[in-house]
């Protein structure tokens, strides 16, 4: 990241951003306990069991700092070397996942969409326009994510869903770039995300761009979160033949077995099949927020538009004694490095679930 590109974006503006509890008290994620929200302005939203859309959650200050950012660093980016050449897909499944994939749990590392190489390895159009997304830390990493990340308005969030020491655990800068932007198949965050004994996970999803049906913005699938977690993904769940080629899913990697710095990793079991016909779209103006619950069912189609449909999503988790990051998340961060607390409410003032390791959740 040059210094060139920290310095085109300008101070973030948030909007107030509490949210009364009582909007998504039966969809909440099993955090251990529930508390009452601070007194506040309740937004003016739309609400559909699961997941929630809120217009103007950021000021256009706000989505222009953020969307400069996103630009700058895409401009920025060399794809010369060969690791850096990861190419993501959530409709393929992972067996292998390489060194420059599981460092991405404490970097802002980029991966390119299928459709980025020709037959002869070469980028089909210029590098900032053939990436799917800078993840998983961007959060913890860049300054004007991190701001964000760590403002009032997330904890504001957090605190009127009941968390008591909420976790930032992986964010995403996403692009869906016009024509090449791949579809995200259907999918729960807490499939990829989890914590126990219960999930907790939820994700924040800002507009950085308008997003519509021709663009590929957001579907999810009402009330889908309370059949619960569906399936799991991560490391040592998915089939282990002996012999067996694993997929590209994610250009993470390729290959009979895990190599001495790769992972096996996979989904404990085949992908449901999904009754979608009830699902509904849920189009964003720049600046709204849609809140995901872990468990939610969502998607988004490919960019059959003109334009890009920039995003960024952070995922949180529960950190409060008792509950705990799943040891077998895919994506593990270094035990000298915990997540970090937006704040702790909690009566131990710091209890176990943040010190281990994180896991990433596919994007739509």
């Amino acid at each position: 990241m040059s210094d060139r590109a920290s310095s085109l974006a300008p101070p973030l503006s948030l909007q107030p951003c509490s949210l009364p509890l009582s909007v998504w008290h039966e969809n909440v994620p099993h955090a251990p306990s529930l508390r009452p929200p601070h007194p506040s302005q309740p937004f003016s939203i739309h609400f559909t069991a699961g997941f929630l859309v809120v217009p103007d959650f950021l000021s256009p200050d706000a989505v222009a700092a953020l969307r400069s950012r996103g630009q700058a660093l895409l401009d920025s980016f060399d794809p010369s070397s060969p690791e850096s050449r990861a190419v993501f897909s959530s409709a393929a499944q992972f067996r292998v996942s390489t060194p420059h994939f599981l460092a991405s749990a404490t970097a802002a590392s980029f991966f390119f969409e299928e459709g980025a190489f020709d037959e002869a390895g070469q980028l089909t159009a210029p590098p900032s326009q053939c990436v799917n997304k800078i993840a998983h830390a961007l959060h913890e990493v860049d300054p004007p994510f991190r701001a964000f990340a760590r403002s009032p308005a997330v904890a504001g969030l957090a605190s009127a869903l009941g968390y008591q020491r909420p976790l930032p655990v992986q964010s995403m800068y996403i692009c869906k770039q016009p024509a090449i932007g791949g579809e995200v198949v259907p999918h729960q965050d807490s499939t990829f995300l989890a914590t126990v004994p219960s999930p907790t996970v939820f994700g924040v999803w800002v507009a950085l761009e308008d997003a519509n049906e021709e663009n590929g913005c957001l579907w999810g699938l009402p009330g889908s979160h309370r059949g619960g977690v569906l399936r799991r993904f991560g490391r040592g769940l998915g089939e282990k033949e002996e012999g067996k080629a694993g997929g590209t899913g994610g250009g993470e990697g390729t290959g009979a077995g895990a190599g001495p710095d790769e992972v096996m990793v996979g989904f404990d079991r085949p992908a449901p099949s999904y009754d979608l016909s009830t699902g509904v779209p849920l189009p964003a103006k720049a600046g709204t927020l849609v809140l995901l619950h872990g468990a939610i069912i969502h998607w988004s189609a490919p960019n059959a538009g003109s334009t890009s449909r920039h995003a960024f999503t952070l995922h949180l988790a529960e950190g409060a004694r008792g509950c705990a990051w799943a040891a077998d998340n895919w994506l593990q961060r270094p035990a000298d490095q915990p997540f970090v607390p937006l704040y702790d409410a909690s009566e131990e003032g710091g209890g176990g679930g943040g010190g281990g390791e994180s896991g990433a959740a596919a994007t739509a």
